[in-house]
């Protein structure tokens, strides 16, 4: 089926276009990208981590409180945008306070959770109240896939609503695959696609949406995913330099300057790796352990710089390059982050993919 013609339906949600538009933490994609990407047909998600930094809700030094009140602030501004939109959350399973973020989405109003950075197994436990939150993971493998399919049915008598089959060769921010894995030629991500769907038909005689992360840019991307298997497509990266995204200026100019050469993985101090523009790492590491930055948030459940002060403190990491900071600020990208060559808007991109 065409992209042009092709809805997506997500547990009660539907939208026009079979586009999601990814969770960038922190706060590149909060309620103004999520809220337009809504607007215009396709699926927004806000990127629950670190909202709690450069908010306007700041309730003195506690960094939880906070970031609930600015999730569900952010919330309230994207429906502003899109009243009847489907927007969602983007939530990592390695953050401190995951529970209370999956909570506070629902109660903020979001029709879908989308969860990885770790296998979301207590995901249905925490939305039982809201039947109506579509649920989907991120994996990158069938083995993943089936592993929360089998744990989500015999505690919870649920299962996904969707799946998002991320490609660790591709994609941008913290990865679902070993880094000895990644890049070395063996993943093939459509393949992983239709034998996610296939399981799920075959073992659960479920046909649930299975949706392309990592790789996709243009028109042809789109094309090329549905014709091999992916219901819909998850966008990040390209969605970065509109005028809507919510990273500073300096930030999206940091992907119009880049090159290929430029992007590469690195070792997120939450144990995972990630892809980011990585020449200013050794300034990144010297701004917080030469200037002797303490833990100030504890953000993570599992931490590097917390407990060993190896690598760096990512969130404010990511902080500072979302206010601009190109010095110092981590710049997570997908690998196509070097063909972004303008500033559009969220309606270019959707005029370009689906006329």
């Amino acid at each position: 089926m065409s992209a042009t013609k092709k809805t997506l339906t997500i547990g009660k949600h539907t939208v026009p276009y079979p586009l999601v538009q990814g969770g960038m933490g922190v706060r590149v994609s909060a309620a103004r990208l999520a809220g337009n990407v809504a607007k215009c047909g396709g699926i927004g998600l806000i990127a629950t981590a670190g909202l709690a930094l450069n908010c306007d809700c700041a309730t003195g030094s506690n960094y939880f409180e906070t970031d609930l009140l600015a999730l569900k602030e952010e919330l309230r501004k994207a429906y502003e945008i899109a009243p009847d939109g489907v927007i969602g959350t983007n939530c990592m399973v390695a953050v401190s306070n995951y529970d209370d973020i999956v909570r506070a989405s629902c109660e903020g109003g979001a029709k879908i959770i989308v969860s990885g950075a770790g296998l979301p197994m207590k995901l249905p436990a925490l939305t039982a109240d809201f039947p109506d939150v579509a649920l989907v993971p991120i994996v990158s493998s069938l083995k993943a896939a089936e592993l929360i399919a089998r744990k989500w049915n015999k505690s919870h008598q649920r299962m996904p609503d969707a799946i998002v089959v991320e490609d660790p060769d591709t994609a941008g921010g913290h990865l679902g695959e070993k880094m000895e894995n990644i890049g070395n030629g063996d993943y093939d991500q459509y393949a992983t696609v239709r034998a996610v769907k296939e399981y799920f038909r075959a073992k659960w005689q479920l046909d649930i949406p299975v949706i392309a992360a990592g790789g996709v840019w243009d028109r042809a991307d789109l094309e090329y995913a549905l014709a091999n298997g992916a219901d819909a497509v998850q966008m990040a990266s390209r969605f970065v330099c509109t005028e809507e995204c919510d990273a500073d200026m300096a930030f999206k100019q940091a992907y119009l300057d880049c090159k290929p050469e430029d992007i590469g993985l690195i070792m997120s101090p939450a144990g995972l790796p990630g892809r980011a523009l990585k020449g200013n790492l050794d300034q990144i590491r010297a701004h917080d352990i030469d200037g002797n930055i303490n833990c100030r948030s504890a953000c993570l459940k599992k931490c590097a710089y917390r407990d060993k002060r190896d690598r760096f403190c990512i969130v404010h990491a990511l902080d500072r390059a979302q206010r601009g900071d190109r010095d110092s600020g981590l710049i997570f990208c997908g690998s196509n982050a070097w063909k972004a060559n303008k500033i559009e808007t969220v309606a270019d991109i959707f005029a370009e993919l689906f006329d």
